[in-house]
């Protein structure tokens, strides 16, 4: 595990993830010589008998990452998700990956 000091540089509520077939949270995290993204949300389809999930799901899914959206803003004191850009992150990788990443509230 190794810790990165970076800032958001991009913060979008919309299409993307897997193939751009899902709607979610969009986060870009970039720190001197590197960057990850990070996806929260679900697919836009409707389910149908093939899939593991359903409706419910789906919607429980949105519900959750709107909640995470709301409580990411409160802790970087800001009221638009426009105002996330430049918001200083500690970030957490694993094995090159992200593993976590937070909102460096104590230097706000």
């Amino acid at each position: 595990m190794r810790k990165e000091l970076g800032k958001i540089t991009r913060f979008e509520i919309g299409i993307g993830g897997y193939n751009g077939a899902m709607f979610g949270l969009s986060v870009t995290l970039e720190w001197k010589g590197g960057g990850v993204q990070d996806f929260d949300g679900t697919w836009i389809r409707e389910p149908d008998e093939r899939c593991q999930w359903n409706k419910e799901d789906q919607l429980m899914c949105w519900a959750k990452m709107c909640q995470r959206v709301i409580d990411l803003m409160c802790k970087a004191k800001v009221e638009k998700t426009s105002e996330m850009i430049g918001i200083p992150v500690e970030i957490t990788l694993g094995n090159g990956r992200l593993d976590t990443w937070r909102i460096l509230e104590e230097v706000l």
